[in-house]
């Protein structure tokens, strides 16, 4: 069972949902991410998302598109971002979900990057640009490897395209709760109830939601609906604020525990 399984294993018995914490590997460097990722784990966060910068991150709003572009200045590149998961794996075992789009797995390799990445201690991959009807050369290297295969549904997602997602899923479902890119939003989009509900239809796996998720009552809100809840542009907010500040990990780590003070017992 990856490491993934046994999270939500876990916190199915203490009922409650898991924070998971999505940053851009590499940012503002590469060497400081282990870091950061500790940080957030101290603050609560309980699955780490270590993004690959890339040139053209069509699904990521402004925040973390800065961040992506100081990663890929500071020399941050799909082989740093498994060493920096090596480094990870020195001092913890939260579960590490590898976040990235298809161009740079493709120029990796499938096979090569499921190697490598089981050596880095990564346990699953998201590729947000991958068609689920198209992924069957990805999620046989990756399973062949013990890796989890996590995919995208979303408000706009057909009864036959929510199928496939669970069928091809393991670890858990990433649920987009809009349409659009990532961003900080005022309010939880009115999506979420109905799309968690035709999610639990076809499938028992976790339901993890996403995409303009940035304050405890927002993940409190959201948390009440699912299975784990995703916050990234926040972190990689604060991130950008304080990059040249001493003060930048333990800003991470309040904000982590800020957010994982919504996450209570679904029996509080």
């Amino acid at each position: 069972m990856s490491r993934i399984a046994q999270l939500f294993d876990r916190l199915r018995v203490e009922k409650r949902p898991a924070l998971i914490a999505y940053i851009v590997a590499g940012d503002p460097t590469p060497a400081a991410t282990a870091g950061l990722v500790a940080a957030l784990e101290r603050g609560g966060a309980d699955l780490i998302e270590l993004g690959v910068p890339f040139s053209d991150p069509i699904a990521d709003g402004p925040v973390i598109q800065r961040g992506s572009d100081r990663a890929l200045k500071a020399g941050t590149k799909l082989t740093t971002v498994l060493d920096i998961a090596k480094q990870i794996r020195e001092q913890s075992q939260i579960p590490l979900l590898l976040f990235t789009y298809m161009n740079p797995v493709l120029r990796y390799g499938l096979e090569p990057l499921a190697r490598d990445a089981v050596a880095s201690g990564i346990d699953g991959c998201l590729l947000t640009d991958l068609s689920v009807e198209e992924a069957e050369p990805y999620i046989q290297a990756m399973r062949q490897a013990g890796l989890d295969t996590v995919f995208l549904a979303a408000p706009t997602s057909s009864t036959r395209r929510l199928e496939l997602v669970a069928k091809y899923s393991t670890g858990f479902v990433y649920l987009v709760s809009r349409t659009g890119v990532t961003g900080e939003r005022a309010s939880v989009s009115g999506n979420v109830a109905p799309l968690v509900a035709a999610m639990r239809a076809v499938t028992k796996l976790p339901l993890a939601v996403g995409f303009g998720i940035s304050t405890a009552e927002q993940v409190r809100s959201v948390g009440s609906l699912a299975d784990g809840v995703v916050v990234g542009s926040a972190f990689e907010r604060v991130i950008e604020e304080n990059a040249a500040s001493s003060q930048l990990s333990l800003k991470l780590e309040a904000l982590a525990r800020e957010l994982a003070s919504g996450l209570l017992s679904k029996n509080e």
